[in-house]
């Protein structure tokens, strides 16, 4: 049986007189609010691992179920963490395909700004870019990395294939075409890999683990 969700109306009533005057607000404070007004406990599995002080940076994956709104689980998560977080959120709704999308955009961007300001949050343009908004997202990006000082978020995966597949690509595809059959290029790749993979192992015991400061 899922837990029933409500808001409890004095956060509401002062959410919104706080978005009117624009005044700063604890989403913490008012996270733990909402938690208590839970049905039923929230349940935290791995708390352990919650570091109790220095930085760090949360993420978590989008989920949806009918009657489930996902504002909860950033609302679980500030009401587990011991400190004062920094969301970083979207900074307009798109609501694609919708004849009313305009409307709701531009409404958005108004409200979801003012959460942010009223939050302390850290707002960014929507998602997939938009070739308009590039210095948008850089200045959001920046804002973020001044709140955090050594917060770094890359894809790594992403940007390190596509850069190393520019790079081999051609000295794959002269060793294939000089023994025809032979797939020298891919077999070179594969040793490549392995080599990699081997060094890594030695490579890797010499970057520090926070965790360790943490404990």
């Amino acid at each position: 049986m899922f837990p029933r969700y409500s808001f409890p109306p004095r956060t509401v009533t002062g959410l919104l007189r706080d978005l009117i005057l624009s005044r700063r607000r604890s989403f913490r404070a008012d996270a733990l609010a909402c938690i208590g007004r839970l049905k039923s406990s929230l349940h935290v599995f791995g708390e352990e691992d919650i570091p109790k002080a220095g930085s760090c940076v949360v993420t978590f994956n989008h989920y949806y179920r009918p009657n489930f709104n996902a504002i909860w689980m950033a609302v679980s998560i500030a009401a587990t963490v011991p400190i004062e977080m920094r969301f970083v959120m979207t900074g307009e709704l798109t609501y694609p395909g919708k004849w009313y999308a305009p409307l709701g955009m531009f409404l958005s961007k108004i409200v979801l700004r003012r959460v942010g300001r009223v939050y302390g949050f850290t707002t960014m343009p929507p998602m997939p870019p938009r070739p308009k908004e590039v210095e948008a997202r850089a200045d959001a990006v920046r804002r973020v990395l001044e709140a955090g000082k050594f917060l770094g978020l890359t894809n790594l995966a992403t940007a390190g294939s596509g850069a190393l597949a520019r790079l081999e690509g051609p000295a794959i595809d002269a060793l294939n075409a000089a023994a025809p059959g032979q797939w020298l290029g891919y077999t070179a790749l594969f040793v490549f890999g392995a080599v990699c993979a081997f060094a890594s192992m030695f490579l890797l015991q010499k970057i520090h683990d926070p965790r360790e400061d943490w404990r």
